[in-house]
């Protein structure tokens, strides 16, 4: 995904939420997802996220890093060639992933704290990925 596009998406999303009034101790998630919109583009993401699987020691298409405290991930694969990922850092947080299908690529990235993503992933040749900010 082009790197403007990020900023654009990021951006987009920090103004929609500065409407919204809470007390400080109040706890909440935002979630995006993010589907590329050409073929280019999601050979790039599907490259990314098995580079980001060897490195970190990506096991038999399917990857969970956990950096923190109380966190629970699971991830199920129906199919050949998938690769998954669950990354989260920080604590508390809940995330699945599920696919269903051949040669699908999906990344579910969760940062901050109490967060909760369950993503399922139908079909063949898919990518994909969700970031997930807690607080």
């Amino acid at each position: 995904m082009p790197r403007n596009a990020i900023i654009a998406g990021l951006t987009a999303a920090v103004i929609a939420t500065a409407g919204f009034s809470a007390p400080a101790h109040a706890g909440g998630q935002i979630a995006i997802d993010i589907v590329p919109g050409s073929p280019e583009e999601a050979e790039a993401m599907r490259t990314g996220l098995q580079i980001y699987g060897i490195i970190n020691g990506l096991q038999n298409g399917a990857n969970i890093n956990q950096l923190g405290l109380g966190n629970m991930a699971g991830i199920g694969q129906n199919g050949s060639g998938n690769y998954g990922v669950v990354h989260q850092q920080g604590n508390g947080h809940s995330g699945t992933l599920q696919q269903n299908g051949n040669n699908n690529a999906y990344g579910v990235f969760q940062f901050g704290e109490n967060t909760n993503a369950n993503v399922t992933q139908n079909g063949n040749n898919g990518t994909g990925a969700t970031l997930v900010f807690g607080w």
